[in-house]
């Protein structure tokens, strides 16, 4: 059986060292037939300079376009690719060295229309991006529950590890809005129109996300007010499941409030919430195998819950107040 040529396109903003990163892990590659198409969307730090040091070790093009947002960013890369297969990774992601074989010999096995593939943290990474790590992949923060074969709603392939067939692309048009749930709305999009999608466990990234809690708050806040978002397009993407965090977050204020007025119900609140602090620490401490980092997970548990539950909040209140 001839091998699949892959087009790798990686949507870029001002990520200079993440991309030179990303490039040198494709270096490693088992599987070598591949392009790599890199999108500068707009970028005032460009990636032009670090792609130049691959030329020679990897069949890579580069392209500048005006900033117009990563979904679109995306489209632009698949409108140049030559593969028969599309594959898109975020920009701080490490890949590793088996990951194209791994996903061409599981789409000779079992092919997918449109796959997506999980993350995990790498021993490089920062006590608080192994954190976050822990926090974005937890079935207690939803985080793990939603990145699941069997996930609410069926499992929707995320683009920050993501591949698509070309027929794929020609049937959809690829993305049609260019962020807050770009993503979620074409993988819905793509399932609705009968095409077969899943999670290939293991073709798993190394997915740097964010390096700090104020960029990682600003970040989920930004994911809250994308689900609502989504559901403008797709009403039934709206799952209890999504209310966690918001009312995670009112509780949470709610038992602040309790302290001044009714002390006996704020010590019962507080247990709750205490409880599940402690539910969260032990699973990172097995995940993990480290006090610190799972420390570090309570409080990005905690920011992952209240910024999603702020963002989804905030969202919702403009969209009831428009109509």
């Amino acid at each position: 059986m001839a091998k699949r040529l892959y087009s790798i396109i990686i949507p870029v903003y001002n990520r200079p060292e993440e991309v030179d990163e990303l490039l040198e892990s494709l270096t490693h590659q088992t599987y070598k037939n591949f392009e790599v198409i890199i999108v500068e969307d707009g970028s005032v730090e460009k990636c032009d300079k670090v792609v130049e040091k691959y030329v020679h070790e990897l069949n890579i093009s580069y392209c500048y376009k005006e900033n117009a947002g990563q979904g679109f960013a995306r489209n632009y890369g698949y409108e140049r690719a030559k593969g028969e297969y599309f594959i898109v990774f975020d920009s701080d992601c490490i890949i590793p060295d088996n990951y194209l074989e791994t996903v061409e010999t599981f789409l000779n096995e079992n092919y997918l229309d449109a796959y997506g593939g999980p993350d995990r943290a790498h021993d490089s990474f920062t006590p608080i991006q192994k954190a976050i790590n822990f926090s974005m992949t937890s079935t207690l923060t939803t985080g793990g529950i939603r990145n699941k074969k069997k996930a609410i709603g069926g499992f929707s392939p995320k683009s920050f590890n993501m591949g698509i067939s070309r027929v794929v692309f020609d049937a959809t048009g690829g993305y049609i809005i260019p962020y807050k749930g770009e993503d979620i709305e074409f993988s819905t999009r793509i399932q609705k129109m009968g095409f077969k999608t899943g999670l290939i466990e293991d073709a798993f990234v190394y997915h740097k996300r964010r390096t700090s809690w104020f960029n990682f708050f600003k970040q989920l806040h930004f994911f809250g007010t994308a689900r609502i978002n989504i559901a403008r397009f797709f009403p039934d993407q709206l799952k209890l499941v999504h209310f966690f965090p918001a009312i995670f977050t009112l509780g949470f204020i709610l038992t602040i409030f309790m302290w001044f007025f009714y002390p006996s119900l704020a010590k019962v609140l507080t247990a709750i919430f205490v409880t599940y602090f402690l539910i969260l620490f032990i699973d990172a401490l097995i995940r993990t195998r480290s006090l610190w980092i799972s420390l570090l997970g309570i409080l990005a548990g905690f920011l992952q819950l209240t910024a999603y539950g702020t963002g989804l909040i905030q969202e919702l209140l403009i969209s009831l107040f428009k109509k």
